[in-house]
């Protein structure tokens, strides 16, 4: 299992990196991304202490660790400076906080990190078909969350996916043990959300295709 959007106590988790990192291992999990929320203020304190642990711990784990932000709140207009900046600091993963119901997010969020080029965009929420469209064409992954606030709109995004071919991930959103849910619960909120087997397994796919190509050399 993986879950490519995981929070620590750099931002809304009150458990340290280490600690995270420990408990997605107790839950089985084979990779994770720590993905805490960050802007222009807070992203490089993140990046510059995160990545040198990261590479450290994750030997000695035995689980593969990967260190990026999510840009949560970030104005839209600067979202695209925002996450080549990131880059820039060595983020290998960069997801934007989307529109998702659960939260007041401004307008243009979501499109503005489609157009930036995000890896992830995190719990997009209403998503509107022309967006996925572009999602698919860049390869922007959307997440279907698994975290009770952010999946309201989960059989609303599968269908969109599908109609547009847009690549779907599930993420938990985690931000402490329980949140790291077990290979039966993630299927089974897949399947609720609409998915077929099928589509179950490429979303998962997805996820092992991206960490693939964080390993690969460059």
């Amino acid at each position: 299992m993986i879950d490519l959007h995981v929070h620590t106590s750099f931002s809304d988790s009150k458990h340290t990196p280490a600690h995270m990192l420990h408990l997605a291992k107790l839950a089985g999990y084979r990779a994770i991304a720590f993905t805490d929320h960050a802007d222009a203020s807070n992203m490089r304190h993140i990046l510059e202490n995160m990545l040198p642990m990261a590479r450290t711990y994750s030997l000695h784990e035995g689980i593969d660790l990967f260190v990026g932000v999510e840009l949560t709140h970030v104005p839209p207009a600067l979202i695209p400076d925002c996450i080549r900046e990131a880059r820039e600091l060595g983020a290998q993963i960069v997801g934007v906080h989307g529109q998702t119901l659960s939260d007041v997010v401004e307008e243009g969020t979501n499109l503005a990190a489609i157009e930036g080029g995000a890896d992830i965009l995190c719990h997009p929420g209403l998503i509107t078909e022309q967006e996925a469209v572009l999602a698919a064409e860049k390869g922007v992954l959307l997440e279907l969350s698994t975290r009770p606030s952010n999946a309201l709109c989960n059989g609303y995004l599968v269908n969109i996916a599908r109609r547009t071919q847009a690549k779907l991930v599930i993420n938990n959103d985690a931000h402490e043990s329980k949140d790291f849910i077990p290979r039966d619960k993630r299927r089974a909120i897949a399947i609720g959300a609409g998915m077929t087997p099928d589509e179950y397994r490429a979303a998962e796919e997805n996820s092992r295709e991206f960490i693939a190509r964080l390993l690969r050399p460059s």
